[in-house]
């Protein structure tokens, strides 16, 4: 009789592998098989070894590899063949990772599963930019939505919350409507020159930044390549010329009293 696997549900961070928890890099060497998202980073699959199994399952705008019900039977599937499976996603599972919709399915079949958290897009972002997501007397808190809905759904956002003065807002798969949501915060009342950042592939040698105001930075962000995260609020104007670690690198040492 064989003896039912397991399903982790891993986060992969932003995709620098420095930022890779060590649960997460102790159970992609562990696992049996990886199936994994389109926007873990090369530098995270390098860690896996060579004769684990992979399954891509990485989703587009438009173009699905594999529908989430499909997604969700496989992981169930997998398990009921008695491997370990690590499901690996980019960013945290549990922030527009449908990691939850998965642990549903994984639930409802009595398939024994955990999470594995990661840094999210946002926090990487504001790493390796110099951009705080919340600062004393600019934003007091801070909202992340996502640009997208399924089945290209109208957005139905809380714009009056998002609308606040001192609220930093981050918006996760904008690309395509990043010009429609600037245009709803400007009517309800932001400033069409509020500073705004675009950022593709944070944390990676690939990383790419647009800084600009809201009226301008989806067009200005427009050659980008996905994934991109638009941080949106004054807080933008504290972006530094530099990456944080270079910043510090270049600080003069000072010895112990």
């Amino acid at each position: 009789m064989t003896t039912e696997g397991q399903v982790h549900l891993v986060g992969a961070g932003p995709g620098d592998p420095e930022l890779l928890t060590l649960r997460a890099h102790r159970l992609l060497s562990e696992a049996d098989v990886i199936v994994y998202d389109r926007l873990v980073s090369p530098e995270i699959m390098a860690l896996i070894p060579a004769a684990t199994r992979r399954i891509s399952v990485g989703k587009a705008t438009s173009h699905h590899t594999m529908p989430q019900e499909a997604i969700n039977r496989l992981l169930v599937d997998l398990a009921r063949q008695g491997l370990n499976v690590v499901r690996l996603k980019g960013g945290d599972p549990l922030i527009f990772g449908r990691g939850s919709e998965e642990a549903e399915a994984l639930r409802d079949a009595g398939i024994a599963h955990d999470y594995v958290p990661g840094i999210t897009a946002a926090q990487g972002a504001a790493s390796t930019t110099g951009v705080p997501l919340t600062h004393r007397g600019l934003a007091t808190g801070v909202r992340y939505v996502t640009g997208h809905r399924a089945a290209d759904a109208a957005l139905d956002l809380d714009w009056d919350g998002l609308a606040r003065p001192d609220t930093t807002l981050v918006i996760y798969m904008g690309a395509a409507t990043m010009a429609a949501i600037a245009a709803e915060l400007i009517r309800r009342g932001r400033p069409a020159d509020l500073p705004a950042m675009a950022v593709a592939s944070a944390t990676t040698p690939r990383e790419a930044r647009v800084v600009s105001t809201l009226s301008q930075v989806a067009e200005e962000a427009a050659g980008l390549e996905a994934p991109v995260l638009f941080i949106v609020g004054e807080v933008v104007s504290l972006c530094a010329a530099q990456p944080l670690p270079e910043l510090l690198a270049d600080l003069p040492m000072v010895a112990n009293a």
